[in-house]
């Protein structure tokens, strides 16, 4: 495992000490979690942004015109 030193201002080491506390774990805990939430989101743009660029309005009415035209059942009207 890498060390870091890491410089915050005042009010986010405050917060962070304050949150971590809350949730029963330390501030390197708390730190890493949010590094993994916050570079699992950027990837996760990154990835459908990718896909998206692949899409087309044609694929996407294909995709449609496989579906039936049927009245949905009870339980799933609106």
């Amino acid at each position: 495992m890498g060390a870091l030193t890491l410089r915050l201002p005042n009010s986010l080491h405050e917060q962070t000490r304050r949150l971590a506390k809350r949730e029963g774990i330390s501030i390197n805990q708390f730190i890493a979690s949010a590094t993994a939430e916050k570079i699992t989101a950027l990837l996760t743009e990154e990835y459908l942004n990718k896909r998206a660029r692949g899409a087309s309005r044609e694929k996407f009415q294909t995709v449609l015109d496989k579906v039936p035209d049927i009245e949905p059942e009870n339980h799933d009207k609106l």
